[in-house]
């Protein structure tokens, strides 16, 4: 197993966690926090974008798109061989897709969250776009990550099909 299979099957795992995560908020965090009194919600979101910068999070967070960008690079170099148009695929779909939606949509969003007081009426104002407009932003990032997984897979299938032995 050469240098770049590995660095795909490490990028797949990060693509597969980093949907999961999402996938989580997704479909029963935020409802469970829309459930909650504006304040209560506020709180506990607020909570949660602490909590998260850890390094187990930030090691597959930051490190999966930094592996695709050096993805990128050696599979560009090595254009003619099976499965490259399909790794490319996945390492452009993660990064913009998690990192890059990440970056200009939900962390925008969530230091104007901290930023707000939860007992005022702006707070409670902002919380109900925030639940709409972070959550739409994180089913993107939610199906852009595991598109990624799957396209690093097709990429790696292609790939052994085409291994001699």
């Amino acid at each position: 197993m050469n240098i770049l299979t590995i660095l795909e099957i490490i990028a797949a795992a990060g693509a597969g966690l980093t949907a999961g995560i999402f996938y989580a908020f997704s479909t029963f965090v935020m409802a469970a926090f829309a459930r909650l009194p504006a304040e209560q919600g506020i709180a506990a979101m607020n909570s949660i974008n602490v909590a998260v910068i850890n390094p187990w999070f930030m090691a597959v967070f930051m490190g999966t798109p930094v592996l695709c960008v050096i993805i990128a690079i050696m599979v560009v170099l090595r254009w003619s061989e099976p499965g490259t148009l399909l790794v490319l695929a996945a390492a452009g779909i993660y990064i913009v897709g998690s990192f890059g939606v990440s970056m200009f949509f939900n962390v925008p969003l969530n230091d104007a969250l901290a930023a707000t007081t939860p007992t005022s009426s702006e707070g409670a104002a902002l919380w109900a776009r925030y639940l709409t407009d972070w959550t739409w932003w994180n089913h993107v990032r939610t199906a852009l990550p595991l598109l990624a997984m799957l396209l690093f897979i097709m990429g790696l299938i292609q790939q052994s099909r085409a291994m001699p032995g």
